[in-house]
């Protein structure tokens, strides 16, 4: 009799915890990626979105919140030599609100995307609002152009020494793992020098932001 008393309190415990164990399990992480990087991953702390009509400041407040992208090169790998090659790289334009608008990598010469960009530097980036919980709080999926996103073209370069400091440090306070990354991998810092700026933010096609305009928005 003892012995179906407790069976039965376990299935009501179980039957009562069962949703929270579920909830704790799919629940996204808090902050970006889950790896300290902040919490604007939280949709009620997600500062607003800048006014569409203001596409170079949309630009720079996308470039700015995301730590990743997608940077799509040549191939130079046999089979596939000559077509497009993208690889999702880690970045970084500086601390959150005070982004200088130029994506830093942290870069190793065995990446396949480095052995590309050695023979032909000719790159396009692109980032999207889909990283943070911007487009899951308003319901946007990632491909519709609601969901922010922007494409940057140019040619990704080292860093020249006197750039250095700036590139480190906007990279380490939001990828502090990399400074424990082994040294023999032969990392460096580079950047995507831009060329071509594209913004969708909205219906009716791409917004052709030029470097000037999109340097010279005030982002805070």
């Amino acid at each position: 009799m003892a012995g179906c008393a407790r069976g039965s309190v376990r299935a009501v415990l179980a039957f009562l915890l069962a949703p929270a164990l579920v909830t704790q399990l799919v629940a996204p992480a808090r902050g970006r990626g889950g790896r300290g990087h902040g919490d604007w991953g939280a949709a009620e702390l997600l500062p607003p979105l800048p006014p569409r009509e203001n596409a170079a400041l949309v630009a720079r407040f996308v470039t700015n919140l995301c730590d990743w992208g997608a940077l799509a090169t040549i191939s130079t790998q046999e089979g596939v030599r000559g077509r497009p090659f993208a690889d999702v790289l880690s970045l970084s334009d500086g601390p959150l609100g005070k982004g200088s608008g130029v994506p830093y990598f942290y870069l190793s010469p065995l990446q396949q995307s480095v052995g590309n960009l050695q023979e032909n530097p000719y790159a396009t980036l692109t980032m999207s609002l889909a990283e943070t919980s911007f487009c899951r709080k308003y319901g946007f999926d990632p491909q519709s152009p609601l969901c922010a996103h922007i494409i940057l073209s140019g040619t990704v370069i080292k860093v020249s020494e006197t750039e250095m400091d700036v590139a480190k440090n906007s990279l380490f306070i939001r990828h502090p793992e990399m400074k424990t990354w082994p040294s023999s991998h032969n990392w460096f810092f580079a950047k995507l020098n831009i060329t071509n700026i594209w913004v969708l933010d909205y219906f009716g096609g791409p917004k052709i932001v030029t470097p000037a305009e999109y340097y010279n928005a005030t982002f805070q």
